[in-house]
């Protein structure tokens, strides 16, 4: 015998400074069957995108809080008719869904964070797949068991199928099988080990990036936006309606506030660089087979950075109305562009860190604000933002003010360029640095002092110049 019990799902408790959180997403719809600890919907707080499992399994029978509505912590948002054996174990006094919800939205997010679920309680977590992922992997005829998932605990999302099939992976795979795909024309390009391998290319596999004259440094090619729209008519013209996300409805807001608040103004300021990128030809190479990373230019601008912050601490600071609190700490908010948005996780006491300690934490976040697995604590406390524009070839830029701090610095793109040295005609390699500020705190004086000194300690850089 079983009897059918309705549970309310809450929100549960993310942080301590987190009392609500959005809806962003449903992963799961009424009548829809839900396995304990799947995830039925995504929740988005402080620019921060994570899935929520369910406490209990059974099946979805009422939404409460509609996509892009804000539900506060432990406020119901759906509710799941669980079936209950009449052997079941009695419920622990003081025990609550809230509470399971709680704990099993934590134990996702740390297994997240260590790769993966793989099974509990005999269900496979990462066999999770949406109607759009499944649609997709249809259509180009992939076998989802051999996609990498890099959503939470391994799960299969949209940008990893649509990655699997950039890659070619998938014509091997609907050659191996007999079926024919979309492009099986270039099947036998493939080779069988790239084909059937759910694995990272090896470095001898992985794409080559052509050179590009321009002296851009691109480590990837950066992903293109998808958006699917529908046209009024049959060719397609006409206006289009998008849905504004709530990490886009966020962006908005911040950088209304930014703007509306702090009066900006800019400066900029040019930099040889051409001992750093020898330096780096030199290292980058051995680094990499110590560490695993690459070591990039990002790393020596973040050091240059913080040792001039050390000299001028002023300029890591916030406007207080009647005061101007400068912070203690040296925590540096890195900008990463993903397919969506612009996000800033931060890298703690970066002036506690060397050039090796900077590359690997550069690569940690950034690598975790692509793949969607930042944490609320990523993303708080950071001092001074840095934003690494050179790496889709800008060359000057006017950046906003991540708000409240008080200043935001920009690397444009490396380019070799005919300077005079001594009276004579050289072909150098030269970046812009832009520093946007709060005028309020900040004045001209200052940061040209403050750029001075960032240049100086980028040129510095040269073949003694220690990673560790």
């Amino acid at each position: 015998m079983t009897d059918v019990k309705t549970t309310p799902i809450v929100v549960p408790h993310l942080a301590e400074t987190i009392v609500s959180a959005t809806v962003a997403k449903w992963l799961k719809r009424p009548g829809d069957r839900v396995e304990a600890y799947e995830p039925i919907c995504e929740l988005f707080t402080d620019k921060v995108n994570v899935e929520m499992p369910s406490p209990v399994a059974g099946v979805l029978v009422e939404i409460l809080v509609p996509e892009g509505r804000q539900a506060a912590v432990g406020e119901p948002i759906c509710v799941i008719a669980e079936e209950q054996a009449d052997s079941a174990s009695p419920n622990i006094p003081g025990r609550s869904a809230a509470l399971d919800g709680e704990e099993s939205f934590r134990t996702a997010a740390a297994a997240a964070e260590g790769g993966g679920l793989g099974r509990r309680d005999g269900v496979d977590m990462r066999a999770r797949y949406s109607p759009a992922v499944l649609k997709l992997a249809a259509k180009y005829g992939v076998d989802l068991t051999r996609v990498p998932g890099t959503g939470l605990g391994g799960r299969v999302t949209r940008k990893d199928v649509e990655r699997y099939i950039a890659e070619g992976r998938h014509l091997g795979q609907a050659s191996a099988n007999g079926r024919s795909g979309p492009a099986d024309s270039t099947a036998s390009a493939v080779s069988d080990k790239t084909a059937g391998a759910a694995q990272p290319y090896s470095i001898a596999e992985m794409p080559k990036v052509p050179v590009r004259t321009s002296g851009l440094h691109l480590v990837e090619h950066p992903p293109t936006p998808r958006i699917e729209i529908e046209g009024h008519d049959d060719t397609g013209r006409g206006e289009t309606f998008i849905d504004v996300t709530p990490m886009r409805n966020l962006i908005a807001s911040r950088m209304r506030q930014s703007v509306a608040e702090i009066p900006h103004a800019w400066t900029m300021i040019e930099v040889d660089v051409t001992n750093l990128v020898l330096l780096r030809n030199k290292l980058k190479e051995e680094f990499y087979r110590q560490e695993g990373i690459n070591l990039t230019y990002l790393a020596f601008v973040l050091k240059a950075v913080v040792n001039a912050i050390k000299d001028y601490p002023i300029i890591n600071s916030v406007w207080a109305t009647d005061k101007i609190i400068v912070k203690r700490d040296i925590n540096i908010s890195l900008a990463v562009g993903t397919e969506d948005a612009v996000l800033t996780p931060v890298i703690k006491n970066a002036d506690q860190k060397n050039i090796a300690g900077l590359a690997r934490e550069i690569d940690i976040l950034t690598k975790k604000a692509r793949s969607g697995k930042l944490t609320l604590e990523d993303m708080q406390g950071g001092t001074f933002t840095v934003n690494n524009t050179g790496s889709f070839g800008s060359i000057l830029s006017y950046p906003i003010i991540n708000y409240p701090q008080a200043a935001i610095l920009t690397f444009e793109s490396i380019v070799k360029r005919p300077v005079v040295i001594n009276d004579m005609i050289a072909v150098r390699s030269m970046v812009n640095l832009c520093l946007s500020l709060d005028h309020r705190i900040l004045d001209g004086v200052i940061c040209g002092r403050f750029l001075q000194r960032v240049k100086e300690n980028l040129e510095s850089f040269g073949p003694d110049t220690q990673l560790y």
